[in-house]
């Protein structure tokens, strides 16, 4: 009998990890998608498809800067391997180059923070949104998979 509910416990506990996992890689995706909801919004801007928009632009900086706080915990161990819903779906680079990935994470937070501040109108969003762009794009090269 104890045998049985030993095992029982293992398996809910098991099921509770998964199901963790699961929210947790539903909280990275809605993370990620609300941030680069708010770089569309901005890069429509610098291409001349929406008009300036100082709030707004405001707006997707402090959910830049959100993005950069909340990133060091948004890939744990324990989300290796899980797959997404979704276009996208972290690389295994992500755990297996853990170093160069917080570097990357550091480097992102870095440009947020020299960009917030600076930009007043469209002709200085043009001048530092793209070192900020850069380094969102090079993360997604090097720890995103796109599915095909």
């Amino acid at each position: 009998m104890k045998r049985i509910v030993v095992v029982a416990a293992m398996l809910a506990l098991s099921a509770g990890a998964v199901v963790a996992d699961q929210n947790q890689v539903k909280q990275t995706q809605a993370q990620m998608k609300e941030t680069g909801k708010n770089a569309g919004a901005i890069a429509a801007m610098i291409k001349g498809e929406k008009p300036y928009d100082q709030a707004a632009v405001d707006a997707a900086l402090v959910k830049f800067e959100d993005t950069a706080k909340k990133l060091p915990t948004l890939f744990p161990e324990s989300s290796k391997g899980l797959k997404p819903d979704g276009d996208y779906s972290p690389a295994p680079k992500v755990w297996e180059d853990k170093a160069g990935f917080e570097q990357h994470i550091a480097s992102y937070a870095k440009a947020v923070a020299d960009t917030k501040g600076k930009v007043k109108d469209l002709d200085t969003l043009k001048a530092e949104m793209p070192p900020l762009f850069k380094q969102c794009g090079g993360c997604h090269e090097t720890y995103r998979l796109k599915r095909s």
